[in-house]
């Protein structure tokens, strides 16, 4: 990296020697002229002295006008050589300030990329292939915020050290972002075991614990590698690649390095396919809900429905929840959708029977914005929907990321009169004590339990004693996952439960439910048109539960 800088200096000091040589030629043709210009300067003499004219002093006065002229000259270019030197030393600093990052000395994105531009080609002409690393140090933004900037800076400062010692020689490494490092580096294709090496032992150094001023704290490194090839070969297409890379070596858990694969391309071009078709179709209405049947498995009585989302794509057909609801969330459109199908899912169940409810689960994403219940306050005002009739499920994990919030929006939501659900319950980090200070009112025991409730002993002990929990606490439970009678039967002789699951019913669209509560006289006014209408589920696809 040291030598991408000091060519800048030897092009510009290259100006200054021509400058030299210049000089040099001038007071070389100078010494000529006075060793052979005796005759010419003679003959000058001899045509003064025929005008009748006293030349000595002429002469004399013409020498000393060109020895002045000659010493004006030499200082005039001394000065000006110091002049330029310092010019370019100056020159040297601000081109250095401008492509360097300052905290750690490393380059930065702009520089990175016309140095990697220069070893590509010079790599290219050896044959050699050039490889190209992303280090995202995981775990700095905690860092940062617990400890502050400070501490922040100076992890950063330690993780470059850790960088540069690994860098092998004629490599270049660069500051591309807040926690985010690049090194790029010619290697023999023989050897590329060698770059995993390097890959490994920089996730390695960099998830040892750190000592920051007095501060001990431990992070870890996700690295993306990328390598040049017939179908890569500029700067650009290395950092996309590379950068693909360390995407998916986060998602695998971090403190990992991941090489380049054209899967992974494809992966990321569908998923950009998704999020821009969420982004036209959720203002369009493609977004719709489904209803999943809910019973009373004493009285075997309709209790009500959940709602979930599917996307009736309009060249797909209908789209899974588990192919478009975690890009909704990654690409912020999570609460878009979701007050959508709330709005939708509102006007629909309005109709039916007074005795029926409607539960909707909440996003994780969702439980950040301070405004949530506000929200949902506003949809249930605009669509006529009673609150009462409205239960809201909440997962115990997300619940706790920060639950001073969390506590708020609850609460908000309680006091307008909506009913409180903690879903998933057995699978988070729930305390006991945080389940009785917060007003829910009913428990959804995980489907996973369910499904093995007869297969395995461990999950009809986890089943019975979240039940005698809930009754403890007065509270009411709800089995989802009950896919056929013998685990309704098993769950009957437990305790009193709401069930759902495929026994009872898949996901439907509103049509079919109005049918089906036509059927069961819950609908008490059947010729009443809502606007929500839904074409049925292709085909080829099946509607998932979830």
């Amino acid at each position: 990296m040291a030598g991408f800088f000091s060519q800048k200096r030897t092009d510009r000091r290259s100006s200054a020697l021509r400058d030299l040589i210049v000089l040099l030629v001038a007071l070389t043709l100078l010494g000529i002229f006075l060793s052979f210009g005796g005759a010419y300067v003679e003959g000058v003499g001899t045509l003064l002295a025929r005008i009748g004219a006293d030349n000595s002093s002429v002469i004399v006065g013409l020498l000393l006008l060109n020895l002045a002229i000659t010493i004006y000259g030499w200082r005039r270019y001394r000065d000006t050589s110091r002049e330029l030197i310092e010019r370019a030393a100056a020159e040297d600093r601000a081109f250095e300030a401008a492509s360097t990052d300052p905290l750690t000395g490393f380059l930065n994105r702009r520089a990175f990329g016309q140095a990697a531009s220069e070893l590509l080609g010079a790599a290219a002409r050896r044959r050699e292939p050039v490889a190209l690393l992303i280090v995202d140090i995981d775990g700095f933004k905690h860092v940062n915020e617990v400890h502050g900037h400070l501490t922040g800076d100076t992890l950063l400062r330690c993780a470059a050290e850790i960088i540069s010692r690994q860098l092998p020689p004629g490599g270049l490494a660069a500051r591309l972002g807040a926690d985010d490092f690049a090194i790029a580096f010619a290697f023999d294709p023989a050897e590329a075991a060698d770059v995993g090496r390097i890959a490994d032992c920089l996730i390695d150094r960099l998830g040892s614990p750190f000592n920051l001023g007095g501060v001990h704290t431990h992070v870890s490194a996700s690295v993306g590698v990328a390598r040049s090839g017939p179908d890569c070969q500029t700067v650009p297409s290395l950092l996309r690649r590379a950068d693909i890379a360390m995407s998916a070596a986060k998602k695998m858990g971090r403190g990992r390095f991941v090489w380049f694969d054209a899967s992974m391309e494809r992966e990321l071009e569908a998923r950009n396919a998704i999020e821009a078709g969420l982004r036209a179709g959720i203002p369009r209405g493609e977004i719709v809900p489904y209803f999943e049947p809910q019973i009373d498995l004493v009285t075997q009585s309709l209790h009500g429905f959940e709602t979930l989302a599917r996307w009736d794509h309009p060249e797909r057909g209908l789209v899974s929840p588990e192919e478009f609801i975690p890009v909704a969330e990654e690409a912020g459109l999570i609460g878009d959708l979701s007050l959508a199908v709330l709005s939708r899912a509102f006007q629909e169940a309005r109709h039916w029977d007074p005795t029926l409810s409607l539960s909707v689960n909440i996003s994780p994403v969702q439980l950040k914005d301070p405004w949530l219940a506000q929200k949902i306050t506003k949809l249930l005002v605009e669509t006529g929907f009673p609150a009462e009739r409205l239960e809201i499920e909440i997962t115990e994990s997300s619940l706790f990321e920060n639950l001073g919030l969390a506590q708020a929006i609850v609460s908000s939501l309680r006091n307008q009169g909506i009913r409180l659900a903690l879903d998933d319950f057995g699978t988070g980090y729930s305390s006991l004590a945080h389940l009785r200070a917060l007003p829910f009112e009913r428990i959804k025991i995980d489907r996973s339990f369910i499904t093995s409730i007869n297969d395995n002993p461990d999950s009809a002990a986890i089943v019975t004693a979240i039940t005698r929990l809930a009754e403890s606490l007065k509270l009411s439970v709800t089995a989802e996952g009950i896919e056929d009678e013998t685990i309704e039967a098993r769950l009957r002789s437990i305790g009193r439960y709401t069930g759902q699951g495929w026994l009872f019913g898949r996901p439907m669209p509103a049509n079919e439910v109005r049918k089906m509560l036509a059927q069961r006289g819950l609908l008490p006014n059947p010729g009443v048109a809502t606007p929500l209408e839904v074409r049925p589920p292709a085909p080829r696809q099946n509607a998932a539960s979830g």
